[in-house]
């Protein structure tokens, strides 16, 4: 997606990465923005085939809205709507001073490449001040568990592009965690919710993703 500490907003009790974790992996830059999409290094991560997905659910700068869009940078520094829209999702991400934490557990768990080479995904991403609840210690023991971590991450990750009026509509998504059980969008606007976690910013344009960030971490299970 200022730097917010690890105050952050994020994947409840588990969501926590460290970029320690990643060294292989500078910067969701490197991802996949060639011709032809590559096939996802990881398929655990890989969103399912959806042709008529592409064109739907692309949104545009006047789309956004939420509290916490005014934090982003302006204009075309990095991070600023401007910078993320040409950018694959991860990439737009490592950018974005709202989302460091997620970015650390995205590239710990190596599935930045795997984010980037999706053609069109929706994505929910905790903010920074959402980790403050899960503490530094837990946050470092997460950060040393991929395995454990991924799941989570899948369980904020649609393997279809929407918008907000989309997510509206469909009322239910089931998210790349499909053991996870389903996510519930309830409210419009600036007071939707997905599972109950608030949208601080929602509508952000990536090149392959429509991504919302929200206030709490998505616990998979909690919601069936």
């Amino acid at each position: 997606m200022t730097k917010l500490r690890v105050a952050g907003i994020g994947f409840a009790a588990v969501a926590a990465l460290s970029l320690t974790a990643c060294s292989g992996s500078d910067t969701a830059s490197s991802g996949s923005s060639s011709s032809a999409p590559a096939p996802a290094p990881s398929s655990s991560m890989a969103s399912p085939s959806n042709d008529s997905a592409a064109s739907n659910g692309v949104t545009t700068n006047a789309d956004v809205f939420g509290p916490a869009c005014s934090q982003l940078p302006q204009g075309s520094a990095p991070g600023s709507l401007d910078s993320m829209g040409p950018q694959p999702v991860a990439s737009a991400a490592s950018t974005n001073p709202l989302l460091t934490k997620l970015v650390a557990a995205v590239k710990a768990t190596n599935l930045v490449d795997t984010l980037n080479s999706q053609q069109a995904i929706t994505v929910f991403a905790p903010a920074d001040p959402a980790f403050a609840a899960l503490g530094d210690a837990k946050f470092a023991e997460l950060a040393g568990k991929p395995a454990e971590l991924s799941p989570i991450l899948q369980y904020h990750v649609v393997g279809k592009r929407y918008d907000a009026k989309g997510l509206e509509s469909a009322g239910t998504l089931e998210s790349l965690n499909t053991a996870g059980g389903p996510l519930k969008i309830e409210g419009s606007g600036d007071n939707m919710t997905v599972n109950g976690a608030k949208i601080l910013c929602g509508n952000i344009p990536t090149k392959n993703a429509t991504v919302f960030v929200i206030d709490k971490v998505l616990t998979p299970g909690t919601n069936k």
